[in-house]
């Protein structure tokens, strides 16, 4: 198994509605930006910031997962999506979403660690 990245997700905002928290997401931005963080991706439920010296130490604020059933705790990215799946899935790990192909660029599904933690295991396409 390939490990390429481990980015926690830090809840932010409510989302309302709409899913987003504009002044939430900018405020993170601007803090985390004093530690030398930039934004590298923002979708508006969830944004992504990198340290533009080492661009895999990242962390992801979240107002709420879009498409999935809950607010995972911990994105893992892997080389293999559907081989983490089988893996997790003969151990008998609570698969809680998917595996699924997102609208925005990556495979992945969500298992629950023994902690009770709801980890997104994913890649990008």
């Amino acid at each position: 198994m390939s490990v390429r990245r481990v980015v926690p997700n830090i809840p932010t905002g409510t989302g309302g509605e709409t899913g987003t928290d504009p002044a939430a997401m900018r405020a993170n931005a601007a803090f985390y930006g004093l530690l030398g963080f930039e934004e590298v991706m923002n979708h508006g439920w969830i944004m992504t910031l990198a340290s533009p010296s080492r661009p895999t130490a990242q962390i992801s604020v979240m107002t709420a997962d879009r498409t999935g059933p809950v607010t995972p705790d911990l994105s893992v990215e892997v080389a293999d999506v559907d081989a983490a799946y089988a893996a997790m899935a003969e151990a008998g790990a609570e698969i809680v979403y998917g595996p699924q192909d997102e609208e925005w660029g990556v495979r992945r599904f969500f298992v629950r660690d023994p902690n009770g933690r709801v980890i997104n295991v994913l890649g990008h396409r």
